[in-house]
C-alpha cells in the first residue's frame, strides 16, 4: 500500500472534478489514477465494486465512494480558503438530486427513452433560476469568494451549459452566466482539467496536486 491516498478519477466526470478541486485547493497529496471508464482497473474493483469515480483509498485501507465525502475529507485535512465554513447542504442536495436527474434526461435523452430533454431541460431552469437570483447579491454562492458549494455544483451547471451553449447563452441568468464564466476561466479549473495517461499497474505513481 502506497504512503499516499490513491485517487481513482476519470478528467471529464463532474464528480471528479469537484472532489480533484476539493483536493488541489486543500494541497494534501495524493496518488492520482487517472482511469477509463470503459476499462476500469482491478484494483479499483476491488477497492469500490460499485465502479464509479472518483474513488479515494486512504493509507489504512478506508474507501471513500463519494465525491462529496472525498471533498470533506480534503478540506477536513487543511482548508486554507475557509471552503467548509460557506457550504450550503440544500443547494448541493437540489443540485445532486432533482437537478442532475433533469440534466441526465435532457444530456442523454435516448438513455432514457425520451424523443427528446427539452422537458427536463425546463425542470432543471427553476434551480438555475434561483441560483441566478442568490448571485445577483453575491459573485459566489459563499459570498465575496468561491466556496464549497461554488465548487460542488460547478461541473453539473457546466455540464448544462455545454449541451447547448448557445441557447444557454441567451437565457436572462446574467448572474449565473458570469459565475460559470469565473470558474471555466479559474486557474483552479485549469489546474485540475490537466490530461493524464490511463493509468496501469506498475506504473510510476503520479502525485497531486
Amino acid at each position: 500500500m502506497t504512503d499516499f491516498p490513491i485517487l481513482y478519477t476519470f478528467r471529464r466526470c463532474p464528480y471528479a472534478m469537484r472532489a480533484r478541486m476539493a483536493v488541489a485547493v486543500s494541497g494534501v497529496a495524493v496518488e492520482l489514477r487517472e482511469i477509463m471508464l470503459r476499462d476500469k482497473p482491478l484494483e479499483m474493483l476491488e477497492a469500490s465494486p460499485k465502479g464509479t469515480v472518483p474513488v479515494l483509498v486512504l493509507p489504512d485501507g478506508k474507501v471513500l465512494e463519494e465525491s462529496i465525502d472525498i471533498m470533506r475529507w480534503a478540506l477536513a485535512q487543511s482548508d486554507p480558503k475557509g471552503w467548509l465554513g460557506h457550504a450550503c447542504q440544500e443547494t448541493i442536495l437540489v443540485t445532486d438530486g432533482p437537478f442532475k436527474q433533469a440534466l441526465d434526461r435532457y444530456k442523454y435523452p435516448h438513455r432514457y427513452q425520451l424523443a427528446d430533454g427539452r422537458t427536463h431541460r425546463d425542470a432543471a431552469m427553476a434551480h438555475l433560476a434561483h441560483l441566478n437570483a442568490v448571485l445577483a447579491d453575491n459573485p459566489h454562492l459563499g459570498g465575496t469568494q468561491p466556496a464549497m458549494t461554488d465548487i460542488a455544483i460547478f461541473p453539473f451547471v457546466r455540464q448544462f451549459a455545454a449541451t447547448d451553449a448557445d441557447w444557454f447563452d441567451r437565457l436572462p441568468l446574467p448572474a449565473l452566466q458570469r459565475w460559470l464564466a469565473h470558474h471555466l476561466n479559474s486557474a483552479l479549473f485549469a489546474q485540475i482539467m490537466s490530461r493524464y495517461p490511463q493509468w496501469k499497474a506498475g506504473d510510476a505513481p503520479i502525485h497531486f496536486p
